[in-house]
């Protein structure tokens, strides 16, 4: 963790960049916190009472990746633990569902539910197009299944977009088989920003009338 969190301090000083990084249990948080401006709860830790509190008591942002095996009006509770704890800098993240074994599924209503919640939706995209497990000894993944899915996630409102790029997927230590070329992300970046301003000024006009 150590030599991790001195990558993210080089990162922050070489770069000037907000970083945001897990934290898996109690004992992390403090050092982390010291470190990253967000701090983000994994999608199996998500109910996991006295981490989320901990990291709501950090005083940083908090960003929780709502669990593959959570409903979408599960995240409530999610939200009132943080909140309880004094996080006003919250986020929550979607990230698939579990739809039998070594598969997830995007259900685009858990996006204006969660919403109802209070804090801005995070759209993790790739790791949604994860396959746990498919490759028998670790995860597959869908890439090619990316941009529409971004797109559709951005035209129902997200806040934001997640995504594991790399400039060379198949040779990533991690989640190769589910990131985006880095070749790819320009372009599908620009596509989202056009959605998503189409989806504001729409939600505008709606709120004249």
């Amino acid at each position: 963790m150590e030599v991790g969190l001195d990558v993210l301090r080089q990162v922050k000083e070489e770069v000037g960049v907000p970083v945001l990084t897990d934290v898996h249990d109690v004992s992390q948080v403090q050092a982390v916190a010291e470190v990253a401006d967000i701090l983000q709860i994994p999608a199996f830790l998500s109910r996991q009472t006295d981490l989320v509190t901990e990291a709501a008591r950090s005083g940083r942002a908090v960003n929780v990746k709502k669990g593959q095996f959570l409903a979408p009006n599960d995240a409530r509770n999610i939200v009132e633990k943080a909140r309880a704890a004094g996080c006003e800098k919250l986020l929550l993240t979607e990230r698939g569902v579990s739809f039998g074994y070594n598969n997830l599924v995007v259900d685009m209503r858990s996006f204006p539910i969660m919403r109802e919640f209070g804090a801005p939706i995070v759209f993790d995209v790739t790791h949604s197009l994860q396959l746990p497990g498919g490759l028998g000894h670790a995860s597959g993944g869908q890439s090619e299944y990316i941009e529409p899915l971004a797109r559709a996630g951005v035209a129902a409102g997200v806040d934001a977009v997640f995504m594991e790029v790399h400039n060379c997927p198949e040779r990533a230590p991690s989640d190769g088989p589910n990131a985006l070329p880095l070749e790819r992300m320009q372009s599908l970046l620009t596509i989202l920003r056009d959605i998503h301003e189409l989806v504001g000024s729409q939600a505008a006009k709606q709120a004249k009338a």
